[in-house]
């Protein structure tokens, strides 16, 4: 009986799910997504903690130290425009060729240290810092003839009698910070790769305080014009050798500093080859704009162009300690990860590191196009040079911009220990290509500093970022891990410290 009828339970309709199985796939699939989208947003929120832990007091060591070159300027620029257009050849022309080449020099420290300390050797890091020092001290007096001969240099590159005249003597007063920078680009470097940024932030702080007082002591109080501003800056910059390595030599790096070696003169062949490879590759693009204003001289009213191509430099180079502490930032990151054999970490520091030095420069970029008008009042009072960089300012927003890209790709460089290729790359790019360009522009145009300035910018620094990007993003970073694990292997002269507790 009831034969002809199914049972309820039998009805396949209600076995089926209540959700088609279209709609509980894409359900599962954004599931998947959202947990992925956490993890990515947790894994980039580590990252930037790490990142801006060494960026973070970086920006303000490497500003505060900046600032000194900027309160010198500016104390001799209410002095007059020849004293302004003296401090600042001497200082950007003359310091700057001999700065870019020591702190390119001390940057191979970046590699080795970075790796050293990504693989625990943490022994090695001291040694590497006084062969550094051996190295650097050594450059320095074959680098003086640039400060003794600076007024005969001055005068046959064609600047003006009354402002060569000035920059070499100043340039004879600043003799003792050339010799600070062979101690203290290393020991920034040794306390950067252990991640000790904050104790460089405190001393640069000092140092800063030192030069406002001595700047107003020796200029104001005791009248001693731009040779005051000079012996200023030689005070300010060996307070920062000396606090920081009192950190260092007074128990502030118990497993990286145990006292001075004679390890550190074995390889100093090797380690003078690294340090070279890191030298021309930073003083090439160091050099870049300081051939700028040495071009700037042969321009008629050349006190003018000086004047208002410093302003704009200064600024430059003010903002520019932004990306350059990004170069440190990503060059400890990328050379520990390296170090460390994960080749992921380093690739994922770099992006990171790029996308956030980029959003900061946009920024600035805009800054610097709403007050085109206004920010050199900073430095001088001068209606002249004034609407000399007021014409300006929107190169140096394109410059601000492209930079804060080129730096964090060559701190990439530095970090992976691609020195060598990437200084063959900036020969190319700023001699091969900008500067015969910016030649073209100023004197075959006749478009003056603007021109040459321009050419340089989009002829050489943009095509450099570009063909960096290319690399960067090409990067085979499994193989680099390879390199870096051989690299330390290779380095590392003494047996390793087994401590495994980390430097904090």
């Amino acid at each position: 009986m009831g034969s002809g009828f199914k049972r309820e339970d039998e009805n396949p309709n209600l076995t089926q799910p209540l959700l088609p199985k279209e709609v509980t796939i894409i359900h599962t699939q954004h599931q998947q997504q959202d947990q992925t989208q956490i993890e990515f947003g947790k894994k980039l929120w580590i990252e930037t903690q790490k990142l801006w832990f060494i960026v973070g007091p970086s920006i303000f060591s490497r500003v505060a130290s900046f600032t000194m070159n900027v309160i010198t300027q500016a104390f001799a620029g209410h002095l007059g425009d020849v004293e302004l257009a003296s401090i600042s050849i001497a200082n950007t022309v003359i310091v700057g060729f001999n700065f870019g080449l020591l702190l390119g020099m001390a940057s191979a420290l970046e590699t080795l240290c970075g790796q050293a300390f990504g693989a625990k050797r943490y022994h090695m890091l001291g040694i590497y810092m006084q062969r550094s020092w051996i190295v650097l001290f050594l450059c320095c007096f074959l680098l003086l003839p640039f400060y003794i001969f600076a007024t005969p240099l001055l005068k046959f590159l064609g600047h003006p009698d009354d402002v060569a005249e000035w920059s070499g003597v100043v340039a004879i007063w600043l003799i003792p910070l050339h010799f600070s920078f062979a101690f203290q680009f290393p020991l920034q470097r040794f306390l950067q790769c252990q991640l000790k940024t904050v104790v460089i932030a405190w001393v640069s702080l000092l140092g800063l305080v030192v030069n406002i007082a001595t700047s107003w002591l020796f200029i104001y109080v005791w009248d001693f014009g731009v040779i005051g501003a000079a012996i200023a800056l030689d005070i300010s910059w060996w307070v920062l050798v000396f606090g920081m390595f009192s950190y260092a030599a007074c128990g502030g790096c118990p497993l990286t500093w145990s006292g001075f070696s004679m390890e550190a003169f074995s390889g100093l062949w090797e380690f003078l080859k690294l340090s070279a490879a890191s030298g021309v590759m930073l003083c090439l693009e160091n050099w870049y704009y300081r051939i700028l204003v040495l071009m700037t001289g042969k321009l008629e009213d050349a006190t003018v162009a000086v004047d208002a191509l410093s302003v704009c430099m200064t600024i430059n180079g003010w903002e520019m300690m932004i990306p350059l502490a990004f170069f440190a930032g990503v060059g400890v990151r990328v050379a520990n990860e390296l170090g460390a054999g994960n080749a992921k970490g380093a690739k994922f520091a770099t992006y990171v590191s790029v996308v956030q030095s980029s959003v900061i420069g946009v920024i600035f970029c805009v800054i610097i196009m709403i007050f085109h008008d206004q920010f050199a009042y900073i430095f001088t009072s001068s209606p002249v040079v004034l609407q000399a960089v007021d014409k300006m300012s929107f190169l140096l927003a394109a410059t601000i911009l492209l930079n804060s890209i080129q730096p964090v790709l060559s701190g990439v460089a530095v970090g992976s220990g691609w020195q060598a290729f990437v200084a063959y790359l900036n020969i190319g790019c700023y001699y091969v290509i900008g500067l015969p360009l910016g030649i073209l522009m100023g004197w075959f145009f006749k478009t003056g500093v603007g021109g040459i300035w321009g050419g340089m910018i989009f002829g050489g620094t943009a095509v450099q970022t570009v063909l960096l990007i290319i690399v960067t993003a090409r990067c085979d970073w499994e193989k680099e891990a390879e390199k870096a694990s051989s690299r330390v292997k290779k380095w590392s002269t003494s047996t390793p410290n087994d401590k495994l507790e980390t430097v904090s």
